[in-house]
């Protein structure tokens, strides 16, 4: 019979605390090493631990890392979890007076969601240097494809010429509100819970804004009860990662539609495509079959975060910690896949200009600009515009020939409806109704237009300029929190 007087019982040992222990092995020791060392440094500091004290601990804590085989541990249960273990580890080493003394001022709770930003800002640092690095690549296959005409749908169907540059720039436009949604939620990654302990701070005089600046932090987050119940950081984070997989995917889906064999106007290159085990003439992209699973993985994984903090109160609760933290974290690897696929993929493809002219001339998707020129050429109002536009489309596609071949259908209906001769003359029609003519003249801003989207291009690699900026700026404040955290700490563990 199991005795459930002693802690823990089995059951809660093997489906709970050893998961969690494994997890902290794998994602969590480093960042409490950091905490462990900047807390130490703080107290020393702030004369709460006299020198002499601090330095034995800080000599025992360099032994800990030297000696403590950290990926061979199995979880036994001797100690409830790593942060306990450590604890052990220094009483061992130095007694429990001295080793206790360590924890004085803080709280597993303010550590916790300390440890917890610390990995989802490196994390979400990864995942950002990844999506500037998509983006650039995407101006980049903008600019080279800025006059490749391409037919651009509507309701799934054809709707008007276009070119890739034009529909690659619509995408840039929102990947950079996403990116800029992500690097709001990394902002909320940037304020230090250190110092909170439990709930309220401390009555030891502790400094908060030294804790936060040897960790990387920009600041201190200011209210302490908020900061070991304030779970916004996991949920802003999570659906702004969210909403860019979920935007991705619509463009994923337009690769599919448009590399189907009936619409055919994207081509993916060969080493992208895989050949039917039975039937030699498929050329199967499932690259993008890929993508779009993996898109809609890194949705639903950071659905699953935010709709596990629904309903839970307002305080410190496992509810946002642990398990939940390290399911995320399989949303960051589905979404770094889809980066790099995507990276890859995107300017490897190109657009084929026979299937665009065939389906061009199939759809009569020029014919707006038909009506436009009349409007302004003859004097007629735009319904009436449209009606002959209408007429003449419907024409050449039941002869099943180019609008380019329209004219005469074109004359008999101006002729119907405004019951005088066009001025337009055949040489014009054709020039009204060429794709060249239809891209040159929608030069308005935001336009398809060579100089409206060589100005788009422009603004898009200044956004961009200004993310890598950022960036960089928090890399080189982590970077010497980094430097400044082992300086003091090494010399307080060499006196």
């Amino acid at each position: 019979m199991t005795d459930t007087n002693k802690f823990p019982d089995p059951a809660y040992r093997d489906t709970v605390l050893a998961p969690l222990f494994d997890a902290a092995k794998t994602h969590y020791a480093p960042g409490v090493r950091a905490i462990n060392r900047a807390h130490l440094v703080m107290l020393a500091e702030e004369g709460i631990l006299p020198r002499e004290v601090a330095g034995q601990i800080a000599r025992a804590l360099v032994a800990i890392d030297a000696e403590l085989d950290l990926p061979a541990l199995t979880y036994t249960g001797e100690h409830e979890d790593y942060f306990f273990l450590v604890e052990a580890e220094l009483k061992r080493r130095l007694g429990p007076d001295v080793a206790g003394a360590l924890h004085t001022a803080r709280s597993r709770n303010d550590m916790d969601h300390t440890v917890f930003k610390l990995v989802l800002r490196a994390k979400t640092d990864r995942l950002l240097a990844q999506c500037m690095d998509l983006a650039q690549a995407l101006i980049g296959t903008a600019r080279r494809e800025r006059d490749t005409l391409i037919v651009a749908y509507t309701h799934g169907q054809p709707a008007q010429p276009s070119t890739y540059g034009h529909y690659l720039a619509a995408m840039i436009e929102v990947f950079i509100r996403d990116g800029q949604r992500l690097c709001d939620a990394r902002e909320g990654l940037d304020h230090c819970p250190m110092g909170a302990a439990a709930i309220t701070t401390s009555g030891f005089a502790i400094n908060r804004h030294r804790m936060a600046e040897l960790l990387g932090f920009a600041a201190p987050m200011r209210n302490s009860y908020g900061c070991i119940a304030s779970v916004d950081y996991v949920t802003g984070l999570y659906s702004a990662i969210k909403l860019m997989f979920l935007h991705m995917g619509r463009v994923i889906q337009d690769m599919q539609f448009w590399s189907a064999f009936e619409v055919g106007q994207l081509y993916v290159p060969n080493s992208m495509v895989q050949i039917s085990s039975i039937m030699p003439q498929k050329r199967n992209p499932v690259p993008i079959e890929h993508l779009r699973h993996l898109a809609s993985m890194t949705v639903g994984r950071c659905d699953a975060v935010v709709n596990t903090m629904h309903n839970t109160p307002f305080t410190d609760m496992n509810d946002s910690e642990g398990e939940v933290q390290v399911a995320g974290y399989s949303a960051f690897g589905s979404a770094e896949r889809v980066l790099a696929l995507l990276r890859a993929l995107i300017p490897a493809c190109s657009i084929r200009a026979d299937r665009v002219a065939a389906n061009m001339d199939a759809a009569c998707v020029t014919v707006t600009e038909l009506a436009d020129t009349l409007v302004r050429s003859e004097g007629i109002s735009f319904r009436q515009a449209h009606e002959i536009a209408a007429t003449t489309a419907n024409d050449v596609i039941g002869r099943g020939v180019a609008l380019g071949q329209g004219f005469d259908a074109f004359r008999l209906a101006f002729i119907t409806e405004t019951g005088r001769k066009p001025g337009l003359d055949a040489s014009g029609f054709a020039d009204a109704v060429s794709p060249q003519t239809f891209i040159t003249r929608r030069d308005r801003f935001g336009g398809p237009a060579p100089a409206a989207l060589d100005a788009a291009f422009v603004h898009y690699e200044y956004e961009l300029a200004e993310s890598f900026q950022i960036h960089q700026l928090r890399r080189d404040r982590m970077a010497q929190a980094t430097n400044d955290l082992d300086a003091a700490f090494n010399a307080l563990a060499t006196e």
